[in-house]
């Protein structure tokens, strides 16, 4: 006996074994249980989604001769409808019989009583390949069909379907059925096959099957084909030119190392094996979409590429700031492989341009003249760091020196020394010390912060306010990790942003920002999201041996409106002169 494909031999013989569609099935049940079929259907939706098969069903349920359980699977009906050899289920398929003669021929046809069942029903396949005229020779007949007809008609393009042919069905929208479901029936096939296969292959084959169980179940046949009786990861990856979520993430690590060589020997080698370089680049899409959606939700159940370890993996490495410039690039590059002659070439240069991505807050310094940088001294770029005793806060002093040359120009070496400062101030912070951090967060307490997270949903409107707009917009993609009764610890992208912020507060920017944002002074502490992974682990080591610092004590400097009362012309006048030395008259 001939080979039957796996999607045929497990095909649906009942509702019962449809996986998804099921508001579509209770509906043709219920149509079924209470008499009220109609006389014509529509089923519009992606390929292998069931369109055909349910149809075959709905077609031998309405015919069965059982009266209690519909479909029997056991009379003469049911068995001739299941074989393909029911003279009164008619298949035409739409695509090669789309003339006005074949809808004619079919018209005439139809007007004969079954030979078998109880309705002759007529299912039509990729129905909007018909031409106009057809449409409109079929019109008459699908309105005011005999009782014993029923036209069942499926497409994947319902918008090319006539809308007077549309509204004269009742339409059922197929839906792609759900990566878990069709896992369950690829399970379900393999045991049945007695077929070894990894737990990660039938993951993949579902995601390459994008929803259609027909596919999923081709994908499967040819991987049977190819690895008898045990199927590895690495066999779909042969056979379908696939990289796996491995290689995907080696190669952002590649990028975020700046590590150019081994990009370039990545893409050699997937051209090398026939790798199709636009579902890599599709991939790469949703993968660095999938860190971006469970950085957001930190919800497991929303991934279907990346397992938790992978995405936490990524969100470590890289920012989410960088993580959308990569997505923008990618989708820029997919674009143009529409039009592209060499993919390949494309794909390098996009991987070459994200090798140059940076940070949203990075600073550019421009170049300094050649006669200012001579002349400035060594010892201006020097900085002193000095931490008090109580270890509130860090405060940076800048030495001031002479300049050696003093024949320099004034105005350059002003503008010099602005740049110079502003280097010296990239390079120098340093981030905040551990045990520092560990007696903040020590400090720290749930109802403060909860207070805080109130508060700092009004940073959108500060945003606008051009008065604490530069402050709002450094803390926009913040996150409050602790509060204390006077301090916030807060993470941002990257240590440099950590930097600048602290900074400003050193120099007491934020206190008034803070006490318009939180209602109450607070100092700002920044952290980098990186090490807020790391810290918190230290947190929780000490707290279970016991050995956490006592939480520190941090001074604020009091914000008020304290400022005394604008004087007037003649108070102004009067401090000037002295009241002795003017003589007022009276004109």
């Amino acid at each position: 006996m001939a080979y039957k494909a796996l999607y045929r031999t497990y095909r649906p013989g009942s509702f019962d074994e449809v996986y998804g569609q099921q508001h579509i099935v209770q509906t043709l049940k219920h149509a079924v249980e209470q008499n009220k079929i109609a006389h014509a259907y529509l089923f519009c939706g992606p390929r292998g989604t069931g369109k055909t098969s349910i149809a075959k069903i709905f077609a031998k349920t309405i015919n069965c001769t059982d009266e209690n359980h519909k479909p029997c699977l056991k009379c003469d009906n049911c068995i001739a409808v299941q074989n393909g050899s029911h003279p009164d289920i008619i298949e035409i398929d739409a695509a090669s019989n789309n003339g006005v003669e074949e809808v004619r021929n079919l018209i005439e046809k139809v007007k004969y009583a079954p030979l078998k069942g109880k309705y002759k029903v007529y299912i039509i396949d990729e129905v909007h390949m018909m031409t106009q005229g057809a449409f409109n020779a079929l019109l008459k007949t699908i309105e005011e069909p005999p009782e014993h007809v029923i036209f069942i008609m499926a497409t994947t393009e319902p918008h090319k379907v006539l809308p007077t042919i549309i509204s004269r069905c009742q339409r059922f929208d197929f839906t792609k059925i759900p990566q878990k479901e069709i896992e369950e029936r690829l399970k379900f096939v393999l045991d049945k096959e007695n077929i070894m296969c990894d737990s990660n292959v039938i993951r993949l084959i579902a995601q390459l099957a994008d929803g259609g169980m027909r596919d999923a179940l081709s994908i499967l046949d040819q991987c049977i084909a190819y690895a008898q009786n045990n199927i590895e990861e690495h066999h779909i990856n042969e056979i379908y030119g696939i990289t796996t979520v491995t290689e995907k993430i080696d190669i952002l690590d590649s990028i975020v190392n700046k590590d150019a060589c081994k990009v370039l020997d990545y893409i050699d080698t997937f051209i090398a094996k026939g790798i199709d370089i636009k579902r890599l680049t599709v991939d790469l899409i949703e993968i660095l979409k999938e860190s971006i959606i469970y950085e957001y939700t930190k919800t497991t159940s929303l991934l279907h590429i990346l397992n938790e370890d992978e995405v936490k993996h990524i969100n470590d490495m890289l920012s989410r700031n960088v993580r959308f410039q990569m997505i923008h690039q990618l989708m820029e590059t997919c674009d143009k492989y529409r039009t592209a002659a060499n993919v390949g070439s494309y794909f390098e240069v996009c991987l070459l341009q994200m090798l140059d991505i940076k940070e949203q807050n990075e600073v550019v310094v421009p170049e300094l003249k050649e006669k200012s940088v001579q002349n400035v001294s060594r010892e201006t770029l020097k900085k002193k760091i000095e931490v008090p005793e109580d270890d509130t806060e860090y405060k940076l002093e800048l030495e001031e020196t002479e300049t050696e040359n003093n024949k320099i120009d004034h105005t350059v070496q002003e503008k010099t020394d602005i740049i110079v400062e502003n280097i010296v101030n990239q390079k120098e912070i340093k981030p905040l010390d551990d045990e520092f951090v560990l007696k903040l967060l020590a400090g720290a307490n749930k109802p403060e912060k909860a207070k805080d997270l109130n508060h700092f949903y009004k940073l959108s409107d500060m945003m606008m306010d051009i008065n604490w707009a530069r402050y709002a917009n450094l803390l926009k993609n913040s996150m409050i990790v602790a509060s204390g009764s006077n301090y916030i610890v807060i993470s941002v992208s990257n240590q440099a942003e950590a930097n600048e912020i602290n900074e400003m507060d050193m120099n007491d920017e934020f206190s008034s920002f803070m006490c318009e944002l939180l209602e109450k002074n607070k100092k700002v502490f920044a952290i980098s999201r990186e090490y807020q992974t790391y810290i918190i682990q230290i947190f929780k080591e000490h707290m279970l041996n016991g050995t956490l610092p006592e939480p520190i004590q941090i001074e604020t400097k009091h914000v008020g409106n304290d400022a005394t009362p604008e004087k007037t012309q003649e108070e102004t006048i009067l401090d000037l002169f002295g009241k002795d030395n003017i003589v007022i008259t009276e004109e």
